[in-house]
């Protein structure tokens, strides 16, 4: 029991080879407590370790995704007797250190978003592979509206979205809605809110369905090249490929392929 919660603050429902994680603090909005990153992180690491997992849905109960961190632990921590700004770093460094495991799972992360997703909340779904909205769901980074520049949600969101655009929501304190959040591409698709979980599972039983060690191999490729050059977004995509192609597995899919039959994949 964490956060006044009796059950846990993540739950894991496996569904075949996808996992669904489940943010599960609806009385706080799923807020990101030093409790909630911690218990989201170990779960993250368990996932990052099992074999059997080819996919992960990342959800929430309750009427928000995700509405950031938890304001009133973060006050607590202005008044550290030790040292407030220590404190402040310890937070948003576990929180970072978080954030970063999910495009570093070897799994394709969905978020999965039937609330609203604000500051934090926006960067943890910028911060996965892919999202699936509800039709009027909003996004934002609203700090700034209570004087809080959202500074650590904005390194995700701008990987996530155009740079002006990002720029604007993070000055601004406005919200957008998910169809705004599909156009700019912080959401990959919108659903209305009853077939929201059914449509993102339709996404993540397709992704299940490839051969996992060329989806590992590309995810890894994918977040790699990124922030490269162009020569070297090509050395390091070239390297991968050429791994890709020595599998036996994809020798089969090639030759599958050629034959017109499906690949005969264990």
């Amino acid at each position: 029991m964490k956060d006044g919660n009796p059950e846990p603050l993540v739950l894991r429902k496996d569904d075949g080879p996808v996992a669904r994680l489940i943010l599960n603090s609806p009385m706080n909005y799923n807020a990101l407590s030093t409790a909630m990153i911690d218990t989201l992180s170990d779960a993250l690491d368990e996932i990052g370790a099992d074999d059997g997992v080819r996919v992960v849905v990342l959800a929430a109960r309750g009427k928000a995704f995700c509405a950031g961190h938890d304001l009133r632990e973060m006050q607590g921590a202005r008044n550290d007797e030790d040292d407030g700004r220590a404190a402040y770093a310890r937070l948003f460094s576990r929180c970072a250190a978080m954030m970063q495991k999910l495009p570093a799972l070897p799994q394709p992360v969905i978020a999965e978003v039937q609330g609203i997703a604000t500051a934090a909340g926006c960067q943890l779904v910028a911060s996965c592979d892919m999202a699936v909205a509800a039709e009027g769901v909003r996004f934002g980074v609203n700090g700034v509206n209570i004087g809080l520049f959202c500074s650590t949600p904005m390194v995700a969101l701008t990987r996530a979205i155009p740079p002006r655009a990002a720029f604007e929501l993070l000055v601004t304190g406005e919200f957008m809605d998910a169809a705004r959040a599909r156009e700019l591409g912080l959401v990959n698709r919108v659903a209305p809110p009853e077939a929201l979980e059914a449509e993102t599972m339709a996404l993540a039983r397709s992704i299940a369905a490839k051969l996992p060690a060329a989806v590992r191999m590309g995810k890894r490729a994918f977040h790699a090249q990124r922030n490269l050059g162009l020569a070297d977004a090509y050395a390091t995509a070239g390297a991968v490929i050429c791994e890709n192609l020595l599998l036996p597995d994809t020798a089969e899919g090639i030759q599958a392929f050629l034959e017109k039959r499906p690949p005969n994949w264990d």
